[in-house]
């Protein structure tokens, strides 16, 4: 039997490779900032701490076969130095510590706002070049992570990096609450027409995905070492398409309201720059990052991630928002 650390297994994604990897006889060790009693109660073994502390990390890796680390800062604000310490300093201390513990396997979670440049991504591959600049700490940040750790590919360790996008369903605690909560307040706005094409993960996908990665490490010659994947529900979808089924989902009207990209634009940067010298640590309510984010296409090839991880969606959108309804409607009794 394996054992596995899944760093922020508190959260989203992290909670779901957790419960995933127990379902299938893992051994799951957590490590998180907070107190998760629900871990506890599903058999995971709970540890608290920092990625910024190496010796939280180091205790935390000490005894695992395999980690997948799945923790990060993400986020649209805040200065870069926070992203910084957690995004690349937490990965340093990961890898360090799977050198020192002898781990074989290594499943880091990425993201594919790590190849964005500002442009439409139509199908693109893993064969996408990171560009040279990003618009914004987070997928910079995440860019310097994901070269450490497909670095780190040899000898006795082996790693693969995954680059779920926009990951949704029930539990989601960032995109659905965030577009609900804005539709309600009326504050919601499409960028454009909402008609850019975009390929969305539901969360059991997204979990499988990183546990069938983990498994195609263990041969000696996987081809999955040292490699990055686009990882998605291979159904690309009008960005207006996939929000009005959310909000449909929670019982809401769908999105009326739009705002072209240049006054989108314009209003990140304003929101920028007096988020800026308010010293505020949170999310603005839009971003120039964000504005072109909602206005551009991004959906990709899968192939890679399906000849090399075995990787096939099992929960369309369809059925994804269905469940989704259904958990919001009992969140709501």
């Amino acid at each position: 039997m394996s054992t596995a650390l899944v760093t922020g297994a508190g959260g989203f994604i992290g909670g779901a490779v957790a419960r995933l990897l127990v379902e299938r006889g893992w051994t799951v060790r957590s490590l998180a900032r907070g107190s998760y009693p629900q871990l506890a109660a599903a058999g995971i073994e709970t540890r608290r701490g920092d990625l910024a502390d190496p010796r939280a990390v180091d205790d935390a890796v000490a005894g695992c076969d395999a980690v997948f680390h799945v923790a990060a800062r993400a986020g649209v604000g805040g200065p870069r130095s926070a992203y910084a310490t957690a995004n690349i300093d937490g990965t340093r201390h990961v890898l360090a510590a799977c050198s020192r513990h002898g781990v074989a396997r290594l499943v880091h979670t990425s993201t594919p706002s790590v190849v964005h440049a500002g442009r439409d991504l139509h199908g693109v591959d893993e064969s996408v070049p990171v560009p040279a600049r990003h618009r914004a700490a987070y997928p910079a940040t995440k860019a310097v992570a994901e070269r450490l750790v497909l670095a780190a590919d040899g000898g006795d360790l082996a790693t693969v990096a995954l680059r779920p996008h926009l990951v949704w369903g029930p539990g989601d605690n960032h995109l659905v609450p965030g577009i609900v909560a804005r539709a309600r307040s009326g504050r919601l706005r499409l960028v454009g027409d909402g008609a850019a094409l975009v390929d969305a993960t539901y969360i059991d996908n997204a979990a499988l995905a990183h546990v069938l990665a983990a498994e195609a490490l263990t041969a000696p010659d996987a081809p999955a070492r040292g490699r990055a994947y686009f990882i998605a529900n291979g159904e690309p979808t009008p960005v207006g398409q996939l929000v009005d089924g959310i909000l449909a989902a929670a019982g809401l009207p769908p999105a009326k309201r739009g705002v072209p990209l240049p006054l989108a634009l314009a209003a990140g940067a304003v929101a920028e720059a007096a988020w800026r010298l308010a010293g505020r640590d949170d999310d603005p309510p839009v971003t120039r990052f964000l504005a072109r984010q909602l206005a551009t296409a991004h959906w990709f090839d899968l192939r890679a991630a399906r000849r090399d991880l075995g990787y096939v969606p099992q929960v369309s959108t369809a059925e994804g928002l269905r469940r989704l309804a259904e958990h919001l409607r009992a969140a709501d009794r």
